[in-house]
C-alpha cells in the first residue's frame, strides 16, 4: 500500500517509517465497544459449541484411523494423509482458542487444555508459541516488536528484503509467487522449530511435560505409518501431511495482516486504532468461521482475544458500528483477495532484493 493511498484511506496522518503512520488517538473507543461486549454476554464460554467441534475432530480422527486400517498397502493411503493434515491444523485452531481462554472456564485449564492440544496432538511447543503470539497481539505489524512480520526465509519490509543474500536473495525476488509453495515446507518447519527450542538453552517453562508430550506424539503417528506401510509410500504419507498442514496453516494465518499498514517502532497508537487498522476481516460467514477456525473474524479477535469463536459475528456488527461513527477505516475482502492482496504486497516487498536503492518498494517505504 503506497503512502498516497494509505492517507487517503486514514485521513491526516504523520509518516513515519516504511509506508507506516501515526494514528491520531481515540480515547474511548475500545472501552465503548468492550463495555457492549460484555454487557451482551459476548465473552461468555460456549461450551455446547466447542464441544461440537471437539466431537467433530475425534470423528474425523476416527474416520481416518480406519480408512488407514482399511486401505493397507495402498497409494489411497495418501488421501488419508491430507485428511490428515486438515484434521491436525482444525485442532491447532482448538489449540490457539484454548491458549487465548476462550474454552475452559480458568486460566490454568485453559493452558493446560491447549498445552496438550498444541504439543500432545500437533506437534509444536506450546509455549514457543505463546510467546510468540502473545507479542504478535501486543503489537500487530509493529517494527521490531511483532514476530510475525520478522524475516524468515520470506521478508515483509523492504529493510529485510534489501539484506538478503544468496538463495534467499533469489526466493525473496520472487517471494509472493512463491509464498504458498513454500507453505508445503512450513508443516515440518513448525516441528523442528519445537525442538529446537525445548532443547536449546534458554529457560522453558514446562520443558519436561512438552517434551513428554512432543515424544509421545511422533511414536503414536509414526509407528503405525512406517510398520504398516512400505517405506517409500510412508515417506510420501508423510510428506503429504506435512504439506497439506502447512498450507492449511498459513492459508488460514496469512491473510489476517500481510499488506495491512506496518507501523513504526515508536509510534503512538490508542489500542483500538492499532488492533483494527493492522487487520484484516475474511467475509464468507459461518462456511469462513469453520474452514479458518474464527480467525476471518481477525479484528474482533485481536480486540477481543478471549471471546468465544460463536460470538465473534455478533461482535463484528459493534465493532463496525463504532468504526463507522469513528471514522475508522473497517477491512473486510473476501478469501480470494486477501490471498490477491498478500502476493502482490510480498513482490512489491521483493523488489527491494532487485535493486534496493531505487525500486518501488524502496520509494513507498522509505523513511520521511
Amino acid at each position: 500500500m503506497s503512502s498516497t493511498v494509505l492517507e487517503s484511506r486514514l485521513g491526516p496522518v504523520r509518516q513515519t517509517y516504511a509506508g507506516t503512520t501515526e494514528f491520531p488517538p481515540i480515547a474511548r473507543a475500545y472501552t465503548e465497544v468492550s463495555q457492549v461486549a460484555r454487557e451482551t454476554g459476548l465473552l461468555r464460554r460456549t461450551p455446547w459449541f466447542y464441544t461440537a467441534v471437539g466431537a467433530a475432530i475425534a470423528l474425523g480422527f476416527g474416520g481416518a484411523v480406519t480408512g488407514f486400517i482399511l486401505l493397507g498397502d495402498s497409494w489411497f493411503q495418501l488421501l488419508i494423509a491430507a485428511a490428515l493434515g486438515i484434521l491436525f491444523t482444525q485442532v491447532a485452531f482448538l489449540g490457539h482458542e484454548a491458549a487465548h481462554r476462550q474454552i475452559l472456564s480458568s486460566g490454568p485449564a485453559n493452558d493446560r487444555l491447549a498445552r496438550v492440544l498444541a504439543t500432545g496432538v500437533v506437534g509444536l511447543s506450546y509455549s514457543w508459541w505463546t510467546s510468540k503470539h502473545t507479542r504478535h497481539h501486543a503489537n500487530p505489524n509493529r517494527v521490531g516488536r511483532d514476530p510475525d512480520i520478522e524475516v524468515d526465509t520470506v521478508s515483509f519490509l523492504d529493510v529485510d528484503a534489501a539484506q538478503a543474500r544468496g538463495v534467499r536473495r533469489w526466493i525473496t525476488k520472487r517471494q509472493g509467487w512463491l509464498f504458498f509453495p513454500l507453505l508445503t515446507l512450513e508443516g515440518a518447519n513448525l516441528h523442528v522449530l519445537a525442538f529446537r527450542h525445548l532443547i536449546g538453552r534458554e529457560p522453558v517453562k514446562g520443558r519436561a511435560t512438552e517434551l513428554g508430550l512432543l515424544a509421545a506424539r511422533f511414536a503414536i503417528f509414526w509407528t503405525p505409518v512406517f510398520l504398516f506401510l512400505p517405506l517409500g509410500m510412508a515417506f510420501a504419507f508423510l510428506g503429504v501431511q506435512l504439506a497439506v498442514f502447512g498450507v492449511y496453516m498459513g492459508a488460514s494465518f496469512a491473510p489476517n495482516h500481510k499488506g495491512m499498514p506496518v507501523i513504526a517502532h515508536d509510534a503512538k497508537l490508542d489500542f483500538f486504532s492499532k488492533q483494527v487498522r493492522t487487520s484484516r476481516n475474511i467475509r464468507g460467514g459461518w462456511w469462513a468461521t469453520w474452514l479458518m477456525g474464527g480467525l476471518n473474524y481477525q479484528i474482533e479477535h485481536h480486540l477481543f482475544p478471549n471471546m468465544p469463536r460463536p460470538h465473534l459475528a455478533r461482535a463484528r456488527e459493534v465493532v463496525i458500528d463504532q468504526c463507522r461513527a469513528l471514522g475508522v477505516p473497517y477491512t473486510e475482502t473476501s478469501l480470494w483477495q486477501s490471498y490477491g492482496i498478500v502476493i502482490a504486497y510480498l513482490n512489491r516487498v521483493g523488489l527491494a532484493a532487485r535493486d534496493p536503492f531505487d525500486c518501488p518498494a524502496s520509494r513507498t517505504y522509505r523513511v520521511r
